[in-house]
């Protein structure tokens, strides 16, 4: 099996709360851990990127969470991720773990924050 470019992964729930995010954080996080990638949760959205709230998350970390409501990394909408300083920061703390790649699971607000964080 050939070895994955990336391997270490962050993911978070931003915006309102919706049914089926715990089911895709707990899709995630074991799929992560199938293919040997580490996994982080962000807490609390693109907040949780600016601020530092990262938490390491394994097999064990989801388990039997698919029948709760809402989210266990909490959700948040940020206005500080709405400007440029933000977004660095947000980078930064990315880099400070290592992480390859960022699962956003979320809405329309929450993919016009990963464009924009893409394109920069």
């Amino acid at each position: 099996m050939e070895q994955s470019a990336v391997q270490k992964i962050a993911v978070f729930t931003s915006g309102g709360d919706a049914p089926g995010m715990n089911a895709a954080i707990r899709a995630v996080v074991r799929t992560a851990s199938h293919f040997n990638i580490e996994c982080y949760g962000v807490r609390e959205g693109y907040n949780g990127l600016i601020n530092d709230d990262f938490t390491k998350l394994g097999p064990r970390s989801v388990k039997n969470i698919i029948n709760e409501g809402g989210t266990i990394l909490k959700s948040a909408r940020s206005k500080e991720f709405r400007t440029a300083e933000g977004r660095q920061k947000a980078y930064e703390n990315l880099k400070k773990y290592g992480i390859d790649a960022l699962v956003c699971i979320g809405g329309d607000g929450t993919f016009t924050g990963a464009k924009a964080f893409s394109d920069e």
